[in-house]
């Protein structure tokens, strides 16, 4: 299939694009670079350069496309509560444009990268699909509604194949973003330069960690299905956060102190992943489990940090 991704230049986009031409699919990248990165990108892709603001620039490069992925949004929870208008205005209209570009070119199918924070706070886990839209703690999770609310109303008046991927905690190797604020990448760079590590509700949030390229395989699954499908991934195990920084400590051979960053707002107690949907209907597994992703993660990060 011909593919138009977008954010394809980002941590989770630039992996996908990579399992996507590794099983033979055409790919082309579609990103304005303010926050991914274009050495990221596999060399065998397309690329252009653009703004999911400029429908025109959509369009034409939508023509002759079978599908989109589409996982260029801002993502970052905290930021999204200083910058909530930001956040509507590239989430929600930007998805926006983008469907209306597909629905013009006749591009009517996409693979939508959603969250787990469209759940809100759960009143029980494991989360299934068909836990409720929760109550929400910040306006991240609210643009991630309204973007799912627009496919779906896309899959009814436009017949569109809609597959909405809610992600739960990903992490891995190429996770540069700036200002990060991800957990596991935070630790890791803390731990390595000798810095204290800084750790929010000391650590005591649980947390459901899907390793980069568990994720990623998750895109390649739906592309022939018809109408609309909404799929958890995750590794269907809780962790609480302070067990991953011990678990670093562990790998790396020593302990670093622990800065004390106190509440956050927006944060949630507890995300864990009920993933039995995607597994009976596409087969799907989580294959690296977190000891193996973070040996690979703090690797990354080592050569990262020597070489820059």
């Amino acid at each position: 299939m011909r593919l138009l991704v977008t954010g394809g230049a980002g941590f989770i986009g630039s992996h996908v694009v990579k399992i996507l031409l590794d099983k033979d699919h055409a790919v082309t990248v579609f990103d304005n670079l303010t926050r991914g990165h274009q050495d990221q990108i596999d060399d065998r892709a397309s690329f252009v350069k653009g703004d999911l603001s400029d429908q025109e620039v959509l369009e034409k490069t939508l023509k002759n496309h079978d599908a989109v992925i589409h996982l260029a949004s801002f993502i970052e929870v905290g930021e999204s509560v200083k910058k909530p208008v930001e956040f509507a205005e590239n989430n929600i209209l930007g998805t926006v444009k983008l469907l209306e570009a597909m629905r013009r070119t006749g591009v009517k199918k996409i693979i939508f990268s959603s969250s787990a924070c469209v759940y809100g706070t759960p009143s029980k886990t494991p989360i299934t699909e068909e836990s409720p839209m929760g109550i929400q703690t910040n306006p991240y999770g609210i643009t991630k509604i309204s973007m799912e609310q627009f496919c779906m109303l896309y899959s009814r008046l436009y017949d569109f194949d809609v597959t909405i991927l809610r992600y739960f905690n990903p992490y891995g190797p190429g996770e540069l973003h700036n200002p990060e604020t991800h957990a596991i990448p935070n630790f890791i760079k803390a731990a390595l330069r000798k810095n204290p590590m800084p750790l929010f509700w000391k650590g005591k949030q649980i947390r459901d960690f899907i390793y980069i390229d568990d994720l990623s395989e998750a895109h390649t699954l739906p592309l022939n299905l018809t109408g609309l499908h909404i799929y958890n991934v995750g590794t269907e195990s809780g962790v609480k956060v302070l067990d991953v920084v011990k678990k670093i400590f562990k790998l790396l051979g020593y302990e670093v102190s622990l800065d004390d960053k106190g509440e956050r707002k927006g944060d949630v107690p507890k995300l864990v992943a009920s993933s039995e949907k995607i597994k009976k209907q596409l087969g799907w597994n989580a294959k690296v489990n977190l000891e193996e992703g973070l040996k690979k993660t703090i690797e990354f990060y080592r050569n990262h940090l020597s070489s820059n």
